[in-house]
């Protein structure tokens, strides 16, 4: 099992959901990309997600397209970003995945890319546009350096590629919670909910809902349905406008109510 799965499977195992949050590289600069990174494991985040900045990222919504825009303008590398999780390495060991896409992959070379990331510590990577009959490209690399290959579902998948989707899947299953792009406010997971309970049925595997995920109240309905939430887009918002505290306002706001929800609350930043 990997720490990944570890992380959250140990979670439910307590009583508890996860919590999954998401930052650009770079943004606003890396030293701010950094200490948010480091202040929100300090808040009670379980699984820290690093975008890597890229010119046309077809998943995400304009909240991170603004980010990665400016990061991009403002020096933002993969080289870059490699460093960044080195310093993040230097000061925690949470789980860290990285999200990408195939471009960028292929464009810093896929050896080099996949161990790059290995050794600097990330556990696993997320690639939207990476389907399922093309994932060959990375998974012998990925297997090589140890690190989870992370599978997405959606509403719109069927149950023969669920099924396939979810027996392949590695560290936890990415479950989309609707058909747009990352951002905006969604009050009904059932459909993705159904989802993941085909997705149970073959597959012991923790299941994490992203997109659209903004606010305690939205995580708390998103978990209902799942083992963990991902959050992102809110975090680059408070990030924006009300700097690192903002960010840490949030992430201890949902924590406690998904704490609270499980009967479990203490304090989130100290019991996760």
């Amino acid at each position: 099992m990997s720490n990944l799965s570890e992380k959250l499977q140990g979670l439910k195992a307590s009583g508890r959901k996860g919590l999954v949050v998401y930052l650009t590289a770079g943004y606003p600069d890396y030293k701010a990309t950094l200490e948010t990174a480091l202040a929100m494991e300090e808040e009670g985040a379980d699984v820290i997600e690093i975008g890597i900045p890229f010119s046309d990222p077809i998943a995400d919504g304009p909240v991170i397209q603004k980010a990665a825009t400016l990061a991009l303008k403002a020096g933002a590398t993969t080289t870059k970003s490699i460093e960044l999780i080195k310093e993040i390495r230097k000061a925690s060991t949470i789980p860290l995945v990285v999200m990408t896409y195939v471009n960028s992959i292929l464009g810093y070379g896929m050896e080099k890319f996949i161990t790059s990331f290995a050794q600097a510590g990330i556990n696993g990577i997320i690639v939207p546009d990476l389907p399922l009959e093309e994932s060959g490209l990375l998974e012998d690399l990925c297997k090589e350096q140890g690190i989870d290959l992370i599978q997405l579902i959606a509403p719109t998948s069927t149950k023969d590629r669920i099924d396939r989707i979810a027996k392949k899947a590695e560290g936890f299953l990415y479950c989309v919670s609707n058909t747009g792009v990352t951002g905006g406010q969604h009050a009904n997971y059932e459909q993705i909910g159904s989802v993941i309970e085909s997705a149970r049925q073959v597959a012991d595997i923790p299941m994490a809902i992203g997109f659209g995920i903004g606010t305690p109240e939205g995580a708390l309905a998103a978990a209902r349905y799942a083992d963990a939430v991902i959050v992102g887009s809110a975090i680059l918002e408070k990030l924006a406008h009300e700097g690192i505290d903002g960010v840490r306002g949030l992430v201890r706001a949902i924590c406690v109510q998904l704490d609270k929800e499980s009967g479990r609350y203490e304090d989130s930043s100290k019991s996760r």
